[in-house]
């Protein structure tokens, strides 16, 4: 058993539930999920196939450019021996066709509507996933690997009370992220914003942005209006939990903040 795996099998059974301010107001049992051994392969395979669903195949018309009768002449015409339009006495006529470098001709290398663009995951290889996914981030060592600032956060895994899930407006928001000590993360999170290099800047990719904090959360009554302009944080339901959120890139050791009817949701979904 490595190293790693061993953290998962020691995490406290008992952790604290935090209020808005910050402070301990009570405990609650962690389910059995947070102690699955940790597996960065399977969860990796998951990212990719969940990140790759996102795809819409796209390709050519396979007889584009080929619609025509145009065959060589051959040699012995002092002409380039590529294929021509047949006939005479009409603008068309004699004109290259068909070849890659002809006008209307068909494309060398064009995308195939056929190729296989999607990564496909067994049903319990992604269950393992998410549920190793939601074990990580209970261990502050993968957290602080990932990159994120915890040296003020008062628990890992940080547990909120179901108030959080009615706060409306984003001073709320930020004055809870300053109280829990995850502010630094979020301004670490809004200086890493860079320019992408190469092409794809032109290409509707034009900033690489950070991934900070994750709020998970039992149902939506304004948190999600409050909290979605904030750099780098998300806002998800417990049951629409994917590795995309938990292990963005493929990495796992995500910080989150649980609120306390999430977590019990959980012990349903995975006992």
């Amino acid at each position: 058993m490595t190293k790693i795996t061993q953290l998962f099998r020691e995490v406290s059974r008992r952790v604290s539930v935090f209020n808005l301010k910050g402070k301990p107001i009570g405990e609650i049992e962690l389910p059995r999920v947070f102690n699955t051994p940790l597996r960065p392969d399977i969860i990796r395979r998951a990212f990719i196939s969940a990140f790759t669903a996102r795809i819409q195949p796209q390709g050519r018309d396979p007889l584009a450019g080929k619609r025509t009768t145009a065959e060589s002449w051959g040699v012995g015409y002092g002409v380039a021996r590529i294929p021509r339009v047949k006939g005479s006495w009409y603008p068309k006529a004699s004109r290259g066709a068909f070849a890659p470098m002809t006008v209307g001709g068909r494309r060398a290398h064009p995308p195939r509507a056929d190729e296989v663009v999607w990564e496909r995951i067994n049903k319990k290889e992604k269950r393992l996933a998410i549920m190793s996914a939601i074990a990580a981030t209970a261990d502050p060592t993968l957290v602080s690997a990932r990159g994120h600032i915890i040296d003020k956060v008062p628990q890992i895994p940080l547990i909120v009370s179901d108030e959080l899930e009615k706060l409306s407006r984003a001073v709320q928001v930020r004055e809870l992220f300053k109280n829990l000590g995850i502010w630094d993360d979020v301004e670490r999170a809004k200086k890493g914003k860079k320019i992408r290099p190469g092409k794809g800047k032109f290409r509707g990719r034009r900033y690489k942005r950070r991934k900070s904090v994750l709020i998970v959360v039992s149902r939506d009554d304004g948190i999600y209006r409050a909290a979605r302009n904030f750099p780098g944080v998300d806002i998800v339901n417990v049951d629409n939990l994917s590795v995309l959120h938990l292990a963005p890139g493929g990495h796992p050791g995500r910080l989150t903040i649980w609120t306390k009817s999430a977590i019990e949701k959980l012990k349903e979904k995975f006992g």
